[in-house]
């Protein structure tokens, strides 16, 4: 089936489902395989629990119905098929990439525009080769504005997503040491991630640059960019006010715009929405609003108190660049306890053994009174004093928790996302 007619298929349906278990009546319902699955086996369950048609890929299981679609490749057919709905609708399209912060910075961008347009953003971080189409198959003809999360951990995978999603401006939130095994270096990162302006300049489009990063400042010479940051300089001059506690606030137009975020590490998140406002001409109250509504939760940048400790969980994911951000910015109120617990970092390659201890390092010289580490890379590290306590597992942990009391206390939790150190929070 040529795309134009699969994606009058998809304009009959409700929508692309891709998982049999959250099948909805009506719905196209597209036959992936992985490693351990093949989704053309639940292709006929699909139709008979309601979904109109059924995309998929082995011949055998096309003639077992009228409603199945047989294509050479079901993720192909996925991937193209979002492209050609991409053309066809009218949003504009911004993409975002970086090492770190990009699903913070999607949710500021989306509730900030949303002020304004009509605005839809990447559901959570399907931001891969099948997240990304997902995400603009939800896009519709009312929408006017799109923003795409694409995450990449090798070269080569944010400029395949770039043609399939197509932007018409796009941004890096930093450079990070992350996914150094895909990458290769910390060059491989900043080669991958830059693929996204190589495509914007060669569509050509225009991308929010933080110009504060001397890094992205050179993108300046070639891109058309529409800059941020401290420096004078900048499209969208911003200020960051610094405090010892209490949430971040930016100076932005001789006013001050309140977020509820925590963390020195999320002012370029939160400059960047700003930034993207005043771009497509939000004014100030809009912008404060989409500020100031913005409350961050699945793991990321939360602060949450149970009984008299106060808890800053950002288990989302870690590399080291983050890592090292979120313990520079953790700052516990005075005449209180301070505990930091961290969890391995992944997908470091041959980088991890000193990666980590990078980190042990920097907690070694900080003010932090008592240190839980969890996982097998930072339980060989080398740690001094008695302030370190090092399990290989979060079970070991859970129980040393539960036989220890934490009262008035700042925690911080920081761990790959592989280490669920959320679970922590009921032992607390």
């Amino acid at each position: 089936m040529d795309l134009a007619k699969l994606h009058e298929c998809f304009k009959a349906s409700s929508g692309v489902i891709t998982d049999s278990r959250k099948l909805e009546q009506n719905c196209l319902f597209i036959a992936l395989k992985g490693v351990n699955f093949d989704g053309n086996e639940f292709a006929e369950m699909a139709i008979e629990k309601g979904a109109k048609f059924a995309v998929v890929d082995r011949p055998e299981i096309a003639e077992k119905n009228d409603k199945m679609i047989l294509v050479e490749d079901t993720l192909k057919s996925l991937q193209q098929l979002a492209n050609y709905h991409r053309k066809q609708i009218p949003a504009k399209i911004i993409a975002l990439t970086g090492s770190n912060g990009k699903t913070t910075t999607k949710e500021l961008i989306h509730s900030v525009l949303s002020q304004k347009y009509v605005t839809r953003a990447t559901v959570g971080n399907l931001n891969n080769h099948i997240g990304v189409p997902l995400t603009l198959l939800e896009f519709d003809e009312k929408t006017e504005i799109g923003v795409v999360e694409m995450g990449a951990n090798h070269i080569g995978e944010i400029d395949f997503l770039s043609r399939i999603a197509a932007p018409d401006f796009g941004l890096i939130t930093n450079y990070g040491y992350a996914h150094l095994e895909g990458f290769g270096s910390f060059e491989g990162v900043i080669k991958g991630k830059s693929e996204l302006y190589d495509y914007l300049l060669e569509k050509p489009g225009m991308v929010f640059l933080n110009i504060d990063d001397p890094i992205q400042k050179k993108w300046t010479n070639s891109l058309s960019a529409f800059t941020f940051g401290e420096d004078n300089q900048a499209d969208c001059n911003v200020n960051y006010i610094r405090e010892k506690s209490g949430p971040l606030t930016i100076g932005f137009e001789k006013e001050k715009i309140q977020s509820q975020l925590y963390g020195d590490y999320n002012f370029t998140n939160l400059a960047t929405a700003i930034a993207i406002g005043k771009y497509f001409e939000l004014n100030q109250e809009e912008i404060k609003k989409g500020i100031a509504s913005y409350l961050p939760a699945n793991n990321r940048s939360q602060i949450i108190s149970k009984s008299t400790n106060r808890i800053t969980l950002d288990a989302y994911n870690a590399n080291p660049t983050s890592m090292r951000a979120s313990i520079s910015s953790f700052c516990p109120t005075k005449q209180r306890k301070s505990i930091v617990i961290i969890g391995d970092m992944f997908e470091l390659g041959t980088y991890a053994s000193a990666a980590h201890q990078e980190v042990i390092d920097q907690l070694i010289h900080s003010a932090v009174e008592k240190v839980i580490t969890v996982g097998d890379h930072f339980y060989q590290t080398q740690t001094e004093g008695q302030k370190f306590k090092k399990f290989r597992t979060l079970e070991e942990t859970k129980k040393y928790i539960a036989q220890n009391r934490f009262d008035q206390t700042d925690i911080l939790i920081k761990g790959s996302r592989g280490m669920a150190l959320e679970g922590l929070l009921d032992f607390l």
